[in-house]
């Protein structure tokens, strides 16, 4: 069986090579670590933690982890259920929204898929950087609707982990973070491991950088802490990664185990991404939002874990060290094994009409719309709330057509953070009508900090 060890001669130039991607990517800091059979065996950081204060990154670092908090949470929800404080097979009700359009008749969402993002939410992020009690912030609620019957589709939901932290509170009558600090960190002897809004030490925190060098605030809380608030230094996080399943029963090892396919190379289990395919079983989970972008790979067979984490929203850095390292270690290893992305090249516009018209709706009420199409080169041109603004569109295998206006949908929520509006639409009603959804949200972090992402149901009909 392969030896870390004996891999490690291969990263002799880890430090030149770290260094220098850091540079090439305007990052400011990273940190890595490896662990064998629960042992670590490479703890290295590199770079600033803060740019500012000129303040060395150290593997001592806590690194916020954005979604590889998932898994926490996941591992959190396994150990109630082995304590049978709640089924894997139980149905969690969703409230439908008055605002909404949904079918009611859908049967609720299990827990497992919910942790499998199976259970028909739509996308949606929402971030408060203001600190507690101050600023304007998102109700996720009128957004926690289903899009889809569960068990029909994988679309990746941090509403599902939303409401899986609910479950988990309602079931145990603890907070949250108390629960997994208590039944998941403190028993694995993480104690460096954080779930919440900012990191409280011990260690120092890096501070986060969006991709042209601005800090991001030390506060940042959301509407669902169980998919995205974690913190943890880089060789905790690689402990965590490869010793939570004793926590677990060995067939509820298993169970999270069991994949359900997202793309040819990986499947979405309970909480982690799984490979598939040729080479070694490779879990993984990667995480990304404002000023963050880290991961975590686990190789079981080898009991091998590679924690890799950054402090820039770009995850240019974060995929090439962890490609460099990986491939290192572990033989067979292909980067497609830990991209839990689904591959769905651009096609041009094919659409049964030029003019529509519909509507949006949101949480304050339906918005109308239309729609002016140009196929001979691929532009949209979007009409909305007495604005006008045209943008680039396609399609692809999901979609009949895509497209990102620089438009602010004119609702309270979206004004907060969120000056774009993206349109996801496929065709139905034998092709006549387009439906789908409308995503206010903010592309990318070049100006300002990583907004909203909010979704809503749009419907258009040939004018």
């Amino acid at each position: 069986m392969p030896n870390a060890m004996n891999g490690l001669n291969g990263l002799n130039g880890l430090a030149e090579y770290c260094t220098s991607t850091l540079d090439e990517h305007n990052c400011p800091s990273v940190s890595v670590a490896v662990v064998e059979h629960g042992e670590v065996i490479l703890a290295e950081a590199y770079g600033l933690a803060d740019v500012s204060a000129a303040r060395p990154a150290t593997p001592e670092t806590a690194y916020a982890l954005a979604s590889i908090t998932k898994p926490m949470t996941a591992t959190a929800i396994c150990v109630a259920a082995d304590e049978g404080l709640l089924d894997l097979d139980a149905p969690v009700p969703v409230p439908m929204p008055a605002s909404a359009r949904g079918d009611q008749r859908w049967p609720a969402p299990t827990v497992r898929q919910l942790l499998q993002h199976r259970g028909g939410f739509g996308a949606h992020y929402d971030f408060h950087y203001a600190g507690p009690g101050n600023g304007e912030r998102v109700d996720a609620t009128p957004y926690a609707f289903l899009h889809r019957p569960p068990g029909t589709a994988f679309e990746y939901a941090n509403l599902g982990y939303r409401a899986l932290g609910h479950l988990l509170e309602a079931a145990t009558g603890q907070g949250l973070a108390d629960f997994v600090r208590e039944r998941v960190f403190e028993p694995l002897g993480l104690t460096a491991l954080h779930l919440g809004p900012a990191y409280p030490g011990p260690a120092p925190r890096a501070t986060r950088y969006t991709t042209d060098g601005r800090a991001y605030p030390p506060y940042c809380d959301t509407s669902h802490p169980g998919a995205t608030l974690g913190w943890a230094p880089a060789a905790q996080l690689a402990l965590f990664a490869q010793s939570y399943d004793r926590l677990l029963k060995p067939e509820t090892v298993t169970t999270v185990r069991e994949a359900s396919p997202v793309n040819p190379s990986l499947g979405y289990g309970l909480g982690w991404c799984l490979s598939s395919g040729a080479g070694p079983l490779v879990q993984s989970h990667g995480g990304g939002m404002g000023g963050v972008a880290a991961i975590v790979v686990t190789v079981p067979e080898q009991h091998l874990s590679v924690s890799v984490l950054t402090n820039s929203t770009d995850k240019t850095a974060r995929d090439k060290i962890t490609q460099h390292i990986v491939t290192a270690l572990v033989p067979g290893f292909s980067p497609e094994s830990i991209n839990p992305f689904a591959v769905d090249p651009v096609r041009p516009l094919h659409l049964p009409a030029t003019d529509w018209q519909g509507t949006i709706s949101t949480p304050e009420g339906d918005i109308p719309m239309s729609l002016t199409l140009s196929p001979q080169d691929n532009r949209a041109l979007l009409q909305l709330n007495g604005e006008t603004a045209e943008a680039q569109a396609s399609a692809s295998q999901a979609w009949a057509l895509q497209a990102t206006f620089p438009l602010q949908l004119p609702t309270a929520d979206a004004r907060i953070n969120s000056p774009a509006l993206s349109l996801h639409l496929r065709r139905d009603d034998g092709g006549r009508n387009l439906s789908g959804v409308a995503r206010a949200h903010r592309p990318g972090d070049s100006e300002g900090l990583l907004g909203n992402l909010l979704t809503h149901i749009c419907q258009l009909q040939p004018h």
